[in-house]
């Protein structure tokens, strides 16, 4: 089949890593797949437009509103996969919530990364439960053999001569609904009385007017440095080398980097919101915080127990490897897209 994607690109965020993902599942058994960045269409028509003149016979969207309202009144069958921000932030205003609605009525299936985030939008569209399947995002990481450390600590500005390093990395396209502002006071504190302890936030600048408060606010931050995006392997090799991930988004569907923290051997502590909590057991597969505070209180106990650290990563891997299986998801996909033949 001639396959339409569409999603949004931007470079390394999680749905564009998705989509990536997808398209090569979905190539793999012989399938055309074009992917497409929904940014670049602003109505149903120009989509149209496109299947005509590229001949699509079935698409997929990634994100409900972003993706699924392009589709809308579409000519082709087409299916939904669920991000995370349409479901739990989107759902909350009417006219959003009105076109998702239609969209999700239209479509032959819908793809909930957890159960969570299908019981939400069963509950807004009961008539949609029937059709909206569960499949967990798939896992697969990639360590460069080749990734320059010391250019890695230089470019962000991290002293190279730090005694006894202790890095943490949040990774996310810069956005409020990430919220990567939500620890830097108390990570500067932290680093005043302990210099060896380094926040590396590191993302593509998605909202440039909310990137330009998060430099204006870590320039100001003792200890607190910001990277620009770099490539997946590389991404991958630096998180191998730091003490661990953090995330402190406001709502999450389900974060890829937290998984991919957690097959590289690396412990996560998370904000304790539904979709972190749906993949994290607190104190088994990572560490869950409510507030800042709470937050350096579960760092500081990780550092001063190894044998904590150690279980929780062992763990954390062995649950990826058992409910993110890139096999998996793949056949999944191979499956779902033959209800748009």
């Amino acid at each position: 089949m001639r396959l339409l994607l569409l999603a949004c690109l931007r470079a390394q965020t999680g749905n564009a890593t998705t989509a990536g993902r997808i398209q090569d599942h979905l190539e793999a058994v012989g399938h055309i797949c074009s992917l497409k960045d929904a940014f670049d269409y602003e109505n149903p028509s120009e989509i149209a437009n496109l299947i005509s003149a590229e001949k699509f016979e079935a698409a997929l969207a990634i994100h409900l509103y972003k993706g699924g309202r392009l589709l809308q009144g579409s000519r082709i069958p087409f299916g939904i996969i669920f991000g995370g921000t349409d479901i739990n932030e989107d759902i909350k205003h009417e006219e959003k919530h009105r076109v998702m609605g239609a969209v999700l009525q239209e479509a032959r299936f819908a793809v909930a990364f957890t159960e969570k985030l299908k019981e939400l939008a069963a509950a807004e569209w009961p008539d949609a439960r029937s059709k909206i399947y569960i499949q967990t995002q798939g896992i697969m990481t990639t360590p460069s053999a080749t990734f320059n450390w010391k250019r890695f600590l230089q470019n962000a500005g991290i002293p190279q001569d730090t005694e006894n390093l202790h890095l943490f990395l949040l990774i996310c396209g810069l956005r409020r609904v990430k919220d990567p502002l939500y620890l830097v006071d108390v990570f500067s504190e932290w680093h005043r009385r302990e210099p060896h302890i380094h926040l590396l936030i590191i993302g593509p600048a998605v909202d440039p007017q909310f990137t330009s408060e998060v430099n204006e606010k870590v320039n100001r931050a003792p200890g607190v440095h910001l990277l620009q995006e770099i490539p997946q392997d590389d991404l991958h090799a630096a998180v191998k080398r730091c003490f661990a991930v953090v995330n402190s988004s406001i709502s999450e569907g389900m974060s890829a980097a937290i998984l991919e923290a957690m097959d590289l051997d690396v412990p996560v502590l998370a904000r304790n919101i539904p979709g972190n909590a749906a993949i994290i057991q607190h104190k088994d597969t990572g560490l869950l915080y409510t507030d800042p505070q709470e937050f350096v209180q579960l760092s500081k106990s990780l550092m001063n127990n190894p044998t904590l650290e150690r279980e929780i990563v062992t763990q954390a891997k062995a649950y990826v490897k058992k409910h993110h299986s890139w096999d998996c998801e793949r056949e999944a996909y191979q499956n779902l897209v033959l209800r748009l033949q």
